[in-house]
């Protein structure tokens, strides 16, 4: 009896691929590039991706055997699960991996934003010593503006109160009680916008958060304003974020995420008043392992018949 393919689209450490056992046989291809996809896919029981492999309707349809999507990693963007879900196709993700490493990342941004450390670091670099030209503020005593407050949003809380700042939460689906045990008052989104000094986005892409941040939100927040995004692009309004940096309605943003990435055509990169970084989120090597391991355990589930902790549907 042949055993099972598991396709890796995706890179992943062979020490993690060995957690799925000497039953199956792995298989490997690159799954940005389409046709190799779709012929490498037709033999799968199993298909391992991260983001750069798409999973859509047509791949769903040349894998008559495929049983499990795993995705190493947080979010789903790349994987149609309702076309899967019609395909009888579990699918699932590693959704605690990141968590630590996206709060971490957050917290460093905004200190980065506050001190104006790239600039400082280019300054130095370029020979200069100017002091008295990178004057940051301090984070103690302000108040941030927690946009979603799932697991990252709360361990990005805990984080900044060690900082001392006053902490406003919006998420609809969070309790008030729930934030209040995180030290959060949760608060309606104009109230948010209105007294937060740094605002920072902790929500999923959908179609009721896209935009969600946008030109009559911007209008109500303070001067002071810096807007981190660390979750997904599409969330703010990239053009109306713009205009507000460039009328100096705000102070500035730090980016990870974009609507399109790379933000070739964005003009937020170009702004003095922006950090931007390449979708750094999830990349730790403690955050790629849990990933994997996570996604390798929901193949081996899957395949043995088994339920899936980590499934979405």
């Amino acid at each position: 009896m042949s055993r099972p393919v598991v396709l890796v689209a995706d890179p992943l450490p062979q020490q993690t691929l060995a957690g799925l056992g000497p039953d199956v046989e792995v298989r490997h291809c690159t799954g940005a590039d389409r046709p190799a996809l779709l012929a490498a896919v037709a033999d799968a029981s199993a298909l391992l991706v991260r983001s750069s492999t798409r999973v859509d309707q047509e791949v769903l349809a040349a894998a008559p055997k495929l049983r499990v999507v795993a995705r190493a990693g947080v979010g789903l963007d790349n994987v149609d699960v309702a076309a899967a879900t019609r395909a009888g196709v579990t699918v699932a993700n590693a959704p605690e991996s990141n968590v630590v490493s996206v709060a971490e990342l957050t917290v460093g941004l905004i200190i980065s934003l506050h001190r104006d450390l790239p600039a400082a670091t280019a300054s130095v670099r370029a020979g200069r010593w100017q002091r008295s030209a990178f004057r940051g503020t301090e984070l103690a005593g302000r108040t941030v503006g927690i946009l979603g407050f799932g697991r990252i949003g709360r361990l990005v809380a805990r984080r900044l109160a060690a900082f001392d700042m006053r902490l406003l939460t919006h998420d609809p689906y969070v309790p008030a009680e729930v934030a209040a045990r995180s030290g959060a008052e949760a608060v309606t989104l104009e109230r948010l916008m209105r007294e937060s000094d740094v605002l920072t986005v902790h929500l999923p892409l959908t179609a009721g958060t896209r935009g969600i941040v946008g030109e009559a939100e911007l209008r109500l927040a303070k001067p002071s304003l810096s807007v981190v995004n660390t979750a997904r692009g599409g969330i703010v309004d990239e053009f109306a974020l713009a205009q507000a940096l460039k009328e100096g309605r705000i102070a500035g943003a730090a980016l990870d995420v974009f609507e399109v990435e790379p933000p070739v055509e964005s003009p937020l990169t170009a702004l003095d008043t922006v950090i931007a970084t390449p979708h750094l989120g999830a990349s730790t090597a403690q955050a790629q392992e849990r990933a994997g391991a996570e996604a390798v355990r929901a193949v081996r589930l899957a395949l043995a018949g088994e339920a899936v902790p980590g499934a979405v549907n």
